[in-house]
């Protein structure tokens, strides 16, 4: 399945009902009286979040979504039928702008969380409205009110409470894999991963937690260069980063600063996020160079650094307990 986040679509809400002119026509009323209906409201458009759908998939050929009309009023009086609602279903995690002001006009967060982005037009007045002393058979009425159009752009970020991010090759798939059943492309070379990966991680208590795996990010992401500056806005909706370095790598310090630069230059309160490095394949390591890069990354950051391996599963106890404290101590504080 194709990983679309973003899409850009029409939408028009239904036009409103005409209003009739009608009169009265019964045997022992003479003198009846205007009796022209109303028309019915047109339809509204409603975009509404499902936990079943994962991409914005379904907009990529679509891209015109209309609500139905509303019906004309009747005679005697009878109010026209309003237009059926159109209910669009995205994935959770997505937010709706406005395409010709930029304005965010709904973030659907929760399940069945819904937004009416373009209201139906209003029907028209039959002529029983225009009933007065001067003019007892008004013969006109008035057409129902065009619906709103807007254009608009969706824009997915995913929800996940733990973003794995790193350079790539640094393990974030093998992690990912290892933690949860998942099972994302693995291969040694750059940019296995295309698309990002969720994966839910069990808790001691039983309950779970997404965590997604980030594509690689590269020196120059966040100004379009490589494949990660597309899914940095993914990071956004995380509480804690998880970043993993490979402690086998030329210049594992190196690496990491090369992540928390684009962090910083791409902002959007990134740099701020809680962070938890990890220093993976220390199984292929020797015991005194994984020291030295330790200390050498502590002098740089605050974050607590577990050495782990990914494929042999080594330390990823202590790290997943510091990541579930974690978590609980952010939520107390928001």
């Amino acid at each position: 399945m194709q990983f679309i986040d973003l899409a850009k679509i029409e939408v028009q809400a239904g036009k409103g009902g005409d209003g009739i002119v009608a009169f009265r026509r019964e045997k022992y009323v003479p003198a009846g009286g205007p009796a022209g209906g109303n028309g019915g409201w047109g339809g509204s458009v409603t975009f509404m979040a499902t936990e079943r759908l994962q991409t914005l998939l379904d907009f990529r050929y679509a891209r015109l979504f209309k609500a139905e009309d509303g019906k004309k009023g009747g005679p005697n009086n009878r109010t026209g039928a309003s237009g059926k609602d159109l209910i669009i279903e995205v994935p959770c995690g997505t937010m709706i702008y406005d395409l010709e002001t930029d304005k965010l006009i709904g973030d659907l967060i929760k399940n069945e969380q819904s937004c009416c982005v373009a209201q139906g037009g209003k029907g028209g007045l039959g002529n029983k409205h225009f009933l007065s002393n001067r003019n007892r058979a008004p013969e006109h009425a008035l057409p129902g009110l065009e619906g709103e159009y807007k254009s608009l752009r969706l824009e997915l970020k995913l929800l996940a409470e733990v973003g794995i991010i790193g350079l790539p090759n640094a393990g974030k798939s093998t992690l990912i894999s290892s933690l949860s059943s998942a099972r994302p492309k693995i291969a040694n070379y750059p940019f296995t991963t295309l698309v990002p990966n969720l994966g839910v991680v069990r808790k001691p208590t039983g309950d779970g937690t997404v965590f997604a795996d980030i594509p690689g990010l590269i020196a120059g992401a966040s100004a379009g260069i490589g494949l990660g500056h597309e899914f940095l806005r993914h990071i956004e909706r995380t509480r804690l980063l998880l970043h993993l370095i490979d402690s086998n790598a030329d210049d594992p310090v190196a690496d990491y600063q090369t992540i928390q630069n684009e962090l910083i230059a791409y902002g959007q309160g990134l740099p701020e996020k809680k962070q938890i490095i990890g220093l993976n394949k220390v199984d292929s390591v020797d015991e005194s160079v994984l020291e030295l890069v330790k200390e050498e990354l502590q002098a740089l950051t605050p974050a607590p650094i577990y050495a782990i391996s990914a494929v042999t599963r080594t330390g990823l106890e202590p790290l997943l307990s510091k990541i579930w404290q974690e978590l609980d101590d952010l939520k107390k504080t928001q």
